[in-house]
């Protein structure tokens, strides 16, 4: 069976989220990348996998639910600590971020379908901003990874592109939308109205912190 990676930050005030301040303040913003992530274990803890990994920059908090493994995040750039999170891996591995609260199993099911790896090398979830929220592998490679531009336009082309270019076949998820900025999390919350993001990006809307 395939592991399940969850690469993130420790929602801390002032590392997490930091553009969404403005208009949220940084502890709200912190609040925010919680529900997010609390909202993304929940959907790990419900797809069938064979382990499930935190990858995380930072200390665990109230927020871990059990069944969770945690590992820390390696040092250097996105690409690096990503690929470094593959390297943990002996087998097919998905990793998905923090940044996608609307995230379901139903959503994950294609990658961790007991057939996902027949005939097909890589999966790939694009992001709308470009980017891309998930990314597996039958067989982990950190090369195919080190050395792309992150938190660009072109992120999800070029990693993609690195995927066909060393001959793997690639399946594509549904394209989802990160949240960034505060109107992403306004079209996410509207998304996944049942989400622990939503709830509390309404507390906070509520509150008048927008």
């Amino acid at each position: 069976m395939t592991t399940l990676l969850v690469l993130a930050k420790a929602p801390v005030a002032g590392r997490v989220k930091t553009r969404l301040t403005p208009p949220f303040r940084p502890e709200e913003a912190a609040l925010l990348a919680e529900a997010a992530l609390c909202d993304t274990l929940a959907a790990v803890l419900a797809a069938p996998v064979r382990r499930r990994v935190l990858v995380l920059d930072g200390v665990p908090g109230g927020w871990l639910p059990a069944g969770i493994e945690v590992i820390p995040q390696s040092g250097g750039g996105l690409d690096e600590r990503l690929a470094a999170a593959f390297g943990l891996c002996t087998g097919p591995a998905l990793l998905v971020g923090m940044d996608t609260p609307q995230l379901t199993p139903e959503l994950l099911a294609p990658a961790l379908a007991p057939d996902a790896w027949q005939g097909c090398d890589a999966w790939f979830g694009p992001a709308l901003d470009g980017g891309f929220w998930a990314l597996g592998l039958a067989a982990p490679d950190p090369a195919l990874l080190l050395g792309v531009p992150m938190s660009v336009p072109e992120t999800g082309a070029v990693q993609r592109a690195r995927l066909l270019d060393a001959g793997l076949a690639v399946r594509d998820l549904p394209p989802l939308r990160d949240v960034d900025t505060a109107r992403d999390a306004t079209l996410v919350a509207a998304e996944a109205p049942d989400s622990r993001f939503a709830a509390a990006l309404g507390r906070l809307a509520g509150a008048g912190a927008r």
